[in-house]
């Protein structure tokens, strides 16, 4: 029986692993549970923010109502309490017994329920039942126990995205893709999708090429059409995306990919469905929330070109929308095209059921000052015109809110407008503290889209330029020319200001489609950042001269080395640019030696500093890498992610080193990453020292307005009481405080 149970577990796990949605996965345990050791009713309960047990899903009880279990009561309160399986052989006579009315629980006796434990916290219980007076045996409790473990991370990992106020009032949760408030009526943007479509085998190779080449074409007159109806609505940053998707369509990697998937036998659209889930899958499986974002890119353009497909096969025409009031768009997906079905003042807000806050949906939504939540999950029950409030502050979504919550937002969207306004008057004044310290502020990039808005608010150039995404979206490593097109783009934009140009940074994961890094049980200590470019010098040297060149005739230029642990990698490069430098000056360019740093984000790099001083311009803190590492902690690992903090003593006192050490060596140091944005992380940077911060930059003006309000003393104070804190949690709170006395609550929001 033991022998059983074990692989029909085993045959659970990799059965789930196949299904999408943990909402299906759980739902597929409890069907699995019951039929396995024979119960007639498994159920799985999940306690929500007010301590409840709601049921999530069951096999055996009436699923008609939702089913929910007040706080502490009954044998499901009992096992949550007491954090240990409790086995009954007549649940009905036990003291604790709660009778749930309309679900016929009633008449089962036998009882078992085990606790979901996430983080040592119980986060539900699983329950099965009989009709028959009799305890589960051993060896069945054992199976429930070790099934449980495996629920408890499926269950943790589903948000509540639903929580119901009134009988007509919903409440979802999201990520927050662009700050701001927004209430208006809801318009359903409706599309099958592109995955809608099922793979088909075609007889006639040249005509479905010839159907790809038509429909390229046709998709490109369809979003020139769309930008240009644009008109003076929208900023060119925002207009630009619909370069990028043009950009994205002239690509031979998307072209040839297709061609590849039609001469293989497949009909146009089934080879095109193939081609933009290769391309998705490659971004999605990168850690880097930046990069994996541009998966996204690839699902809007592959729902474009279907929905370009669609009215081209069907003569389609849609009838021209009407908006009296203000709208909120609301879909699976949101894309570029969406954006421009309603006028600009009407347009209150985004709610993408799918996305991150890095995708072109978010970048729109923020360079337009629209509040924006992506990742809700379908709202259920949603229909045309219904009422919504967009909370993109907290990431929270409110459907057919009560009279009382939306005089409520009413009164924040007022006070937020006040707060807006006051930012943007500080986009041309200075990043100087109350005591006359300047702060350089400076943006991150990976994409023209990126740039303008950082120009808009007043970063004063850019601290990091991702060079990735070139070498991601196509089929082979970019030639020289065709990285100079790319870096010219922002070093033109940021005319007369420093570009610090970040090396290919592949590995780990990070991966190119085309050069597959494989057998590495520990990638993020593997082939990757400076150790993959050095072992490839060829593309190392291609790339050091494509930047030269596209930054002929300034010094703009600042090279930055991911990854570096050691002397022997900081030698090799500065060889290799030398002898790029050389080369191209024998070549008859007019070109500047850059200036050469490196990103300390491996530990074994701070001790080695005052080593390098003689050889380095700079130093670039990746704060986002540095603190896992010293932690050991996968903030994406659902099972750490929790012990993960930006202000977290460890990562407070290495920094606080760092700063030191540059200081005493006379090196120049920014930091980039997530730190740079955070209010508490940034008031004990200042206290450090810092004087350069990198950032997004749609966090520019907030991180601007609490640099303008604080002394340098005043972070000085605050610094030397985290460094004798043992808690990041006491850190933050600290820091939540000081921002209060410093009228600086909105930043915290």
């Amino acid at each position: 029986m033991l022998k059983n149970a074990i692989l029909e577990l085993t045959r659970i796990v990799q059965d789930v692993a196949l299904i999408e949605t943990p909402e299906r996965q759980v739902e597929f345990i409890v069907d699995s549970i019951s039929h396995v050791i024979a119960v007639d009713v498994c159920t799985l309960y999940r306690q929500n923010y007010k301590g409840e047990m709601e049921m999530l899903a069951t096999h055996g009880l009436s699923s008609v109502h939702p089913l929910i279990i007040p706080p502490q009561k009954g044998l499901v309160g009992l096992v949550a309490r007491s954090r240990h399986p409790i086995n009954l052989d007549n649940a009905p006579t036990h003291p604790e017994f709660h009778y749930v009315p309309n679900c016929g629980e009633g008449v089962f006796k036998g009882f078992c329920g085990v606790p979901l434990v996430s983080h040592g916290d119980v986060i539900g219980v699983l329950v099965v039942q009989r009709y028959e007076a009799l305890k589960l045996n051993d060896l069945d409790e054992a199976f429930l126990v070790t099934i449980s473990s495996q629920l408890a991370l499926l269950v943790s990992r589903l948000a509540f995205k639903e929580a119901v106020y009134l009988d007509n009032s919903i409440s979802a949760n999201g990520v927050s893709g662009s700050a701001g408030l927004g209430i208006g009526q809801v318009h359903l943007c409706l599309s099958a999708g592109l995955n809608s479509i099922v793979d088909k085998h075609c007889d006639d190779v040249e005509a479905e090429l010839d159907k790809w080449k038509r429909l390229i074409v046709l998709a490109q007159i369809e979003l020139r059409r769309e930008q240009s109806s644009l008109g003076d609505k929208l900023s060119q940053d925002v207009s630009s995306i619909f370069d990028v998707y043009l950009k994205m369509l002239e690509d031979p990697s998307l072209i040839n990919k297709v061609e590849q998937e039609i001469r293989e036998g497949f009909c146009m659209m089934s080879a095109l469905n193939l081609s933009i889930k290769y391309f998705t899958e490659v971004f999605r499986n990168i850690d880097d929330p930046y990069l994996r974002a541009r998966g996204e890119d690839m699902q809007h353009l592959g729902n474009k070109l279907f929905d370009v497909w669609l009215q081209n096969q069907h003569q389609k025409i849609e009838p021209e929308l009407v908006f009296d009031s203000p709208v909120v768009l609301v879909g699976t997906q949101i894309s570029a095209s969406d954006f421009t079905l309603v006028p600009l003042n009407k347009l209150a807000g985004i709610v993408s059921y799918e996305g991150s806050a890095l995708s072109h949906t978010a970048i729109m939504a923020n360079a337009l000052g629209v509040p924006a939540v992506l990742g809700t999950d379908v709202l259920r029950g949603i229909r045309q015109k219904d009422s919504i409030i967009v909370d993109g502050n907290s990431g929270q979504v409110i459907l057919r809110p009560l009279d009382s919550v939306l005089n409520e937002y009413r009164h924040l969207m007022a006070r937020a407008i006040d707060f807006g306004l006051k930012l943007e008057e500080l986009s041309d004044l200075p990043s100087v503290t109350q005591d006359g310290t300047r702060i350089e502020l400076m943006t991150n990039s990976g994409l023209q889209i990126d740039i303008l808005p950082g120009l808009k608010k007043g970063a004063e150039g850019v601290g990091l330029y991702r060079t990735e995404i070139p070498f991601m979206v196509r089929q082979s490593f970019p030639t020289e020319d065709e990285q100079i097109e790319d870096y010219r783009k922002v070093l033109k934009a940021y005319t007369g200001k420093p570009v610090y140009m970040r090396t290919l940074d592949i590995g780990g994961d990070k991966q190119l489609p085309y050069f597959p890094i494989t057998g590495e049980e520990n990638p993020a200590l593997g082939w990757r950042g400076i150790r993959f470019t050095l072992d490839n010098i060829q593309l190392m040297m291609t790339q050091v001269r494509a930047m030269m060149r596209s930054a002929e005739g300034t010094d703009q230029l600042h090279i930055l080395l991911p990854m570096v642990s050691s002397s022997i990698e900081l030698d090799r490069f500065i060889t290799l640019l030398d002898d790029a430098y050389q080369q191209l000056q024998d070549e008859g360019f007019i070109i500047s030696r850059p200036k050469v740093g490196v990103m300390v984000e491996v530990p074994a790099a701070i001790s080695q500093l005052h080593l390098w001083k003689d050889k380095i311009d700079f130093i670039s803190i990746g704060s986002n890498d540095l603190s896992q590492y010293l932690l050991a902690l996968d903030r994406n690992n659902a099972r750490v992610a929790n012990r993960f903090s930006l202000v977290h003593p460890a990562v407070i006192h290495e920094i606080s080193r760092i700063v030191r050490i540059a200081g005493k060596h006379q090196i120049p140091l920014s930091l980039c990453g997530e730190m740079a944005a955070h209010p508490v992380a940034v008031l004990l940077l200042i206290g450090m020292g810092m004087r350069r911060l990198s950032m997004s930059s749609a966090k520019l003006l907030r991180i601007k307005w609490l640099i303008r309000s604080v002394t340098v003393q005043q972070a000085e104070q605050f610094l030397q009481r985290t460094l004798t804190m043992q808690h990041a949690d006491d850190i933050y709170d600290d820091g939540v405080t000081l921002l209060n006395e410093l009228g600086l609550t909105d930043l915290l929001n």
